[in-house]
């Protein structure tokens, strides 16, 4: 048994979000052959991820506020606190904050083989595609 021990608090960069989004590292794989890591990321009013996808697909539950998650269709679709989004692998989307409000998600992935592949981070989300 190990008791993890809290890491420092990251600011996740503007290439990737748009925004102020915190993430706090809950779990980490330490052995080779591990591969799930989980987070606690919080977003500011206003704040959004860029469009991306997970290799091996991602589980978020919304532990604070409402979040929009967008997919390249066009819809945006709210999850409230208490519930838990599921996007299969590969699948283009972004997720935000309200305009008036924090949000704040459990992110749930597995890596994929190569650390490069588990997220493919794309362009910005625009103004309009976040429907705002």
């Amino acid at each position: 048994m190990n008791i993890e021990p809290q890491g420092p608090t990251v600011k996740n960069p503007p290439e990737q979000f748009a925004g102020d989004v915190w993430l706090d590292v809950i779990a980490a794989p330490h052995e080779a052959d591990q591969r799930m890591t989980v987070a606690t990321v919080r977003f500011a009013p206003g704040a959004r991820t860029a469009w991306h996808s997970h290799a091996r697909g991602q589980y978020l539950r919304i532990t604070q506020g409402t979040a929009g998650f967008g997919g390249r269709e066009g819809n945006i679709i709210e999850v409230r606190t208490g519930e838990t989004l599921y996007t299969p692998p590969g699948e283009d989307r972004f997720h935000a904050a309200p305009a008036d409000g924090f949000m704040e998600h459990i992110a749930m992935l597995e890596s994929a083989d190569g650390p490069a592949a588990t997220t493919v981070w794309l362009e910005h989300v625009t103004d309009a595609e976040l429907g705002r």
